[in-house]
């Protein structure tokens, strides 16, 4: 990969990546869609990171749909995929971490997490030497933490997020919504109108908000917090542990790579 990545540069090419975990979905595509536009190689990578799960969570039962996501990545005009089988020798032992935009949200329930995806991304853009990285917005706080981490670490990098892809009903794409029974994805739509209705009253009774209504629906709220100008939750449906975030009204947006 990376020597293919070198033969690319040498002739003038310019590298869009979007780094993925497989099991892909139509939010998953448009980001596809979206590096096709930017560059002139588009790289797709497959790798379900081990790093960043915790010791209780689904690394073992995360989906795996290898021969469909290489169909649709074929379909696309991805001109690479890169599924590597291991990304960590036996006797790993260095670690990128970012410290400020990891905190609060997922940081705090999943207390390594982030370190995982930052070490991961990091490697992966060793190896791929993208110009540009494409990510999607639904992982607000990812896309913090990885504009961050190209901005202090110097990556020769252009991030692009784009925008959230839902279902008709405003559910946010996931791969994890496929851990969701027919009954509690009748319920899952109430989740982004939650966020939608607290963003209204803007980033002091945002959160608030938030948690009262997502409670009164019946969800087990993990967090819901303002955050660089939106209002980002998480909450447990069944088995599904599902995030999203909106922006809120009258907040300041705050780029995750500002000073």
């Amino acid at each position: 990969m990376q020597s293919f990545a070198r033969g690319c540069k040498r002739r003038g090419l310019r590298i869009a990546f979007v780094p993925t975990m497989g099991a892909l979905h139509a939010g998953h595509l448009s980001l596809i869609r979206r590096a096709r536009s930017a560059a002139d190689v588009v790289v797709v990578s497959i790798y379900v990171n081990p790093t960043q799960f915790g010791p209780r969570e689904d690394l073992a039962a995360y989906p795996r749909t290898f021969r469909r996501d290489a169909t649709a990545c074929r379909r696309l005009g991805a001109d690479v995929l890169f599924a590597p089988a291991g990304l960590y020798a036996a006797d790993h032992s260095t670690w990128v971490e970012e410290t400020q935009q990891s905190r609060g949200r997922c940081g705090t329930s999943r207390p390594t997490h982030f370190r995982g995806v930052t070490t991961v991304v990091a490697k992966l853009f060793n190896i791929v030497l993208p110009d540009v990285a494409v990510f999607g917005q639904k992982d607000a706080q990812q896309c913090d933490v990885i504009a961050r981490m190209i901005r202090d670490l110097h990556f020769p990098v252009r991030l692009i997020i784009s925008p959230t892809t839902r279902e008709p009903d405003g559910l946010a794409m996931s791969s994890r919504n496929r851990y969701i029974t027919p009954a509690e994805r009748a319920r899952a739509p109430h989740f982004h109108r939650a966020l939608a209705a607290a963003a209204k009253l803007g980033p002091s009774r945002a959160a608030t908000e938030a948690r009262r209504l997502l409670k009164r629906q019946g969800f087990r709220v993990d967090y819901a917090e303002v955050a660089n100008g939106r209002l980002c939750a998480a909450i447990f449906l069944g088995k599904a542990r599902l995030i999203d975030n909106v922006p809120v009204k009258g907040a300041r947006s705050k780029s995750a790579d500002d000073g």
